[in-house]
């Protein structure tokens, strides 16, 4: 099902508003990719204007950042410890930006929209 993302047909008083032309295809939008803990997978979503748009459905690994001796790494996702955006995220593995995981390098935080770009970066917290 997609998503519209035109005008409210509302007030902000609450009052009818009449919009002059109907919903339009350059105004739907898409339902959020909820990139989940598992065997990667990722899907090809082409964009307005033929670009292509990666997203990732599921993520077996983090490339994290340690930022005492700023080195990149691969590491494994084990699980979603902390969501600051939906608690109930947490009992899903859900991982989006924000997302605190825990990985085989330790605790870190995702910097990326897995949903949008297709990977998962991270930092590396202090617990």
């Amino acid at each position: 099902m997609a998503l519209w993302q035109g005008k409210s047909r509302r007030k902000p008083s609450g009052g009818r508003l009449r919009l002059n032309r109907k919903k339009r295809r350059f105004e739907i939008g898409s339902e959020p990719a909820l990139t989940l803990v598992g065997v990667e997978r990722l899907q090809m979503i082409r964009t307005r204007g033929g670009g292509v748009k990666v997203r990732m459905l599921k993520a077996t690994y983090a490339n994290v950042v340690d930022p005492a001796t700023m080195k990149m790494a691969r590491s494994k996702i084990v699980t979603v410890k902390k969501n600051a955006a939906n608690p109930n995220y947490v009992q899903r593995n859900i991982i989006n930006k924000g997302a605190i995981i825990q990985t085989e390098a330790g605790m870190a935080k995702v910097t990326s929209r897995p949903g949008q770009d297709g990977s998962v970066n991270a930092v590396l917290v202090k617990e």
